[in-house]
């Protein structure tokens, strides 16, 4: 998997990408990240990629110049597979991990992290594949989204994690929380683990996994229960 990121803060990325999951991911040459400044891509001698709106109104938007220039740039040097580009923007579509799984199968990213008052709408017409969001909030600007995204994608690309069933146990996998975890000592200041989690038994610890999920969901998430 390939992802290219388009900011006009390059700074912000290497404190994650360079860390845990993802610097594992790259270290294996599973994932390949890189990390453009848009700046780079404005013609204007102050490397300016923002104008005032047409229209009048408070703020700055993103020209549509410097986005279409660095993208074309980045797909010339994709061959192989056409990249899905991604639009970090609160209008768009609500990441969880159904849309993480599915981004995890492409194999080039390309993400726009908006900024200011948003992107001139000729980018959103003609560039971009998918909209995406964090959350229903507003945040300064998409590079903390896009680091978000990043790591709920790169864990679930095949080979990434030491154990393949790892994913397949964290909540909102399979539409539930996860189930409560224990580990030693089974004896801590009075409070016990269950005693089937010492059984031994693997299907009952199975079943009294599946049913303590449903349990959290029901509690916490009642919103996740069909």
């Amino acid at each position: 998997m390939r992802i290219d990121i388009l900011t006009i803060f390059p700074k912000m990325f290497a404190p994650i990408l360079d860390e845990s999951i993802v610097r594992r991911a790259k270290n294996k040459g599973l994932v390949k990240i890189a990390v453009h400044d848009l700046r780079g891509y404005s013609d204007d001698k102050h490397r300016k990629i923002d104008d005032r709106p047409f229209g009048g109104g408070p703020g700055m938007v993103f020209k549509p110049e410097p986005v279409f220039k660095a993208v074309a740039e980045i797909k010339s040097k994709l061959k192989k597979n056409k990249p899905k580009v991604i639009l970090l923007s609160p209008q768009g579509k609500v990441l969880n991990q159904k849309l993480a799984k599915e981004l995890s199968r492409v194999k080039n990213l390309i993400l726009i992290c908006g900024h200011y008052e948003g992107v001139d709408e000729r980018v959103r017409a003609k560039l971009v594949d998918e909209e995406v969001s964090i959350g229903d909030y507003v945040l300064t600007g998409g590079e903390l989204p896009a680091m978000v995204l990043v790591d709920a994608v790169v864990r679930l690309v095949k080979g990434v994690l030491g154990d393949e069933n790892s994913s397949q146990s964290d909540s909102f996998y399979d539409g539930l929380l996860e189930y409560p975890q224990y580990t030693r000592p089974a004896d801590f200041r009075g409070m016990k683990v269950p005693k089937v989690l010492l059984s031994g038994d693997h299907q009952k610890i199975a079943k009294w996994r599946r049913e303590q999920a449903l349990k959290v969901t029901k509690k916490k998430r009642p919103d996740l229960i069909k």
